[in-house]
């Protein structure tokens, strides 16, 4: 399992300075993923450290589980959403925590895999959902949406300025059963909009972003996790969030400058080296920002 789920870890070492693991102390890494940050945090709060994985993709969850086997009780594995990160620490019996990291967005493993129909690379069916056992797939949130609202969606999450044409192009394939694969979405984009300019990014890109997004309600499970940090951390506990979006990363700034309890330890984002974004092309547009609980008044 663990060579299906190969996922390289975004800002490892940028991560490990903010939440400083110390033997003792709690962790919770909220994406749990393929486990390079939980494995890190593992290793740096030796000999007795504990770390709650928390996952929607079971796939990411079998992976970790074997790559963690070696650190025993001393990691725990939960098959949810961050957004019930309060529920879900509180039914592990630790209801506070002395960091937390939350990588979010798409795994390369769920990128790369065709049949999770994330990507336009490999053609595969309409589905992009972070948990494939449960919620409306991309082609059912397309069916359930009239063209206006469709335009709305790949606007707003997408950030997409041609999405008029898009979503009509998207509807029009589907009334005309054209419209079951990843393949079949791209082309529509194309044809609404044109092939990629040389040097540019894909014409779907922003379009299949947005998709992702609704279908997974990233923004409202970030909402919910955000709002919960001042709850589930400790004292002077630090919570890690990397962004791969300006969406993201807005909310995340806006909510740990304007948040009472919270104090920003970055005052820009972090990004990847010259190294790292070489190695990992996908590093290049993460953002890390990190924020610390303040001490709760006796």
């Amino acid at each position: 399992m663990t060579n299906e789920f190969t996922h390289l870890t975004v800002l490892r070492e940028e991560t490990l300075d903010a939440l400083a693991p110390r033997a003792g102390g709690v962790y919770a890494d909220a994406t749990l993923g393929g486990g390079g940050h939980a494995s890190a945090i593992l290793e740096r709060s030796a000999p007795d450290g504990r770390l709650i994985g928390i996952d929607r993709d079971p796939a990411a969850l079998a992976a970790a589980r074997e790559r963690l086997a070696s650190y025993g009780d001393r990691a725990t594995f939960v098959h949810g959403a961050f957004a019930d990160v309060t529920r879900i620490l509180a039914d592990v019996g630790c209801p506070q925590v002395d960091g937390l990291v939350a990588d979010l967005g798409v795994s390369s493993p769920q990128l790369d895999r065709a049949e999770r129909g994330f990507s336009f690379r490999a053609d595969g069916p309409l589905d992009m959902r972070m948990d494939p056992t449960r919620g409306e797939t991309a082609r059912g949130l397309i069916e359930g949406l009239s063209e206006r609202e469709l335009a709305d969606v790949i606007y707003q999450l997408g950030e997409e300025r041609k999405s008029r044409p898009i979503a009509r192009a998207i509807k029009r394939a589907e009334a005309d059963d054209q419209l079951h694969t990843t393949e079949d979405l791209r082309r529509a984009v194309v044809r609404a909009i044109g092939p990629r300019r040389r040097g540019g990014v894909d014409p779907a890109t922003r379009t299949f972003q947005a998709l992702r997004i609704a279908v997974n309600d990233e923004l409202g499970q970030l909402d919910a996790l955000l709002a919960q940090l001042p709850g589930v951390l400790a004292d002077d506990g630090v919570a890690v969030v990397i962004s791969f979006h300006s969406l993201e990363d807005r909310k995340v700034k806006r909510f740990f400058r304007g948040e009472e309890s919270l104090s920003p330890l970055t005052k820009k984002p972090v990004i990847a080296g010259d190294e790292e974004r070489a190695a990992n092309p996908r590093s290049r547009s993460a953002k890390l920002r990190a924020a610390r609980r303040d001490r709760r008044a006796a």
